[in-house]
């Protein structure tokens, strides 16, 4: 399909009758909500289209719906949230890597293993690894490079394949950038959130015409491809230095960087 630049969703909105939408960088920046996505929203529900608001957030769903609420979203947009932490956690319940696990992250994502904190334990004891982020954003990452080459023989369960995300003006890294250097080291990891398969599948309704929307490449836009729905991708979050200054024309051959295709631009997402 000609590479094609949208003024709005409005123009293309009639293709579709499901949007998958991501939320940080496309509808907040982690400190407040986008106030032209956010009439995107509203825009969809007065049509009646269905949208899910799909994150690769490494907490429940109940968890980001409550933080969305405090950043003040209208709880009539918060009907169909799932996150990456919520595909993990039904995974976690079947013990299929085994009871005992270390859980790597920050103490804000305990959520996620609320009901199961007596399988927590230490690192040279655990059956598995649980990786929702950064103790703190304080660390480097070769501090974690550190603590896990002994540990490889372990499998590590990744809650959020995004290498970094951008909070206000600031970028922190993700669950991915650990997992990252611990494929490098020779672990396996499992991944839960986008790209992969399993939480779409957890969203998908028959007989859907889905279009999604997201600003990371290797996440939202690879995994609509894996899925073969439309895409639209937002050039203005996480990869925006790579499309400073760069002329329409050569936006496909940044995707094509990434082994990834898209069916239309914005800049940020607008009505």
């Amino acid at each position: 399909m000609k590479l094609k630049l949208i003024k709005g969703l409005r123009e293309i909105q009639s293709k579709y009758n499901t949007f998958f939408i991501d939320l940080w960088g496309v509808i907040h920046n982690g400190i407040q909500l986008y106030p032209e996505a956010i009439d995107v929203l509203e825009n969809l529900n007065k049509l009646n289209k269905r949208f899910v608001l799909i994150s690769n957030a490494p907490r429940p769903s109940k968890s980001v719906k409550k933080y969305l609420v405090n950043l003040k979203m209208n709880k009539i947009f918060l009907k169909n949230i799932f996150t990456s932490g919520e595909a993990a956690l039904k995974t976690l319940k079947s013990n299929i890597y085994g009871k005992k696990f270390y859980h790597l992250g920050p103490k804000r994502d305990e959520d996620l293993i609320k009901g199961i904190e007596e399988n927590k334990t230490s690192l040279d004891r655990c059956d598995f690894i649980l990786c929702t982020g950064l103790f703190d954003n304080n660390s480097s990452l070769k501090y974690y490079e550190n603590l896990l080459k002994k540990f490889t023989k372990l499998k590590m369960l990744c809650t959020n394949p995004d290498l970094i995300v951008h909070r206000g003006s600031s970028t922190e890294y993700c669950a991915g950038s650990i997992a990252s250097i611990f494929e490098k080291l020779g672990g396996s990891v499992v991944y839960f959130g986008k790209p992969y398969p399993e939480i779409y599948n957890f969203c998908v309704k028959k007989d859907e015409n889905i279009l999604a929307i997201g600003d990371n490449i290797r996440t939202d836009i690879k995994g609509a491809n894996r899925m073969k729905f439309d895409s639209l991708f937002i050039t203005g979050g996480i990869h925006r230095n790579e499309f400073l200054d760069l002329p329409l024309e050569n936006y496909d051959k940044v995707l094509n960087k990434y082994e990834t295709k898209t069916n239309y631009y914005q800049e940020k997402l607008l009505w």
